[in-house]
């Protein structure tokens, strides 16, 4: 498997089995997790309005999640998948957690975050690509892999360009690995990330 930049411990095969025996799951699930993406950029742009370059590129992540969040859905009508509530697993909570709450370390915390979730998506939604039987979605999936990437990468530039290289990469490291422990254990039902 590819080694995906910040991430320290790669997905599991357990997780692609899972993931491609219950494609329905996953897809409600990513079309959970899009729609939940443009609102933690919306709601950076809120708490971070003088910054600049954080609101312009935010606002563009913003769109293009929502975008992500429309194409996932056109695939759930297809199949007549109808959307639903689901359980979360612990992943997005337990990295939440980790973020400090006085600033300046709360904005340093939440781009760090942002941006590993985006890279695990991004490792993720290429499994998927890979992986997948269902010869058009797998090809849906390789075709997000591209913003993922972009998109963990603006969160990195937006960190280094706020705060100095070394504290972003020793902040960088804690956190991941954090992100790492809380994917150990598979979650019981099949989620983007479990």
């Amino acid at each position: 498997m590819t080694t995906i930049k910040f991430i320290k411990q790669p997905t599991s095969k357990k997780w692609i089995e899972q993931a491609v025996g219950n494609m329905d799951l996953i897809l409600l699930d990513h079309s959970h997790c899009e729609c939940k993406a443009a609102g933690v950029a919306v709601n950076m742009i809120f708490r971070y309005p003088a910054h600049t370059a954080l609101v312009r590129m935010l606002t563009a992540i913003a769109q293009e999640e929502l975008e992500h969040f429309e194409q996932v859905n056109q695939h759930l009508e297809k199949r007549g998948i109808a959307m639903g509530p689901l359980s979360s697993p612990p992943y997005a909570a337990g990295l939440k957690a980790q973020i400090r709450r006085n600033e300046p370390d709360r904005l340093l915390d939440s781009l760090l975050v942002s941006g590993l979730i985006e890279a695990r998506s991004h490792e993720r939604l290429g499994l998927l690509g890979l992986y997948c039987p269902d010869a058009e979605l797998a090809s849906f999936y390789r075709g997000l892999m591209a913003s993922e990437a972009r998109h963990y990468g603006i969160y990195w530039v937006l960190a280094t360009s706020y705060f100095d290289k070394n504290e972003v990469n020793d902040r960088l490291e804690e956190l991941a690995m954090v992100e790492s422990d809380l994917l150990a254990n598979l979650y019981p039902e099949p989620r983007i990330h479990s």
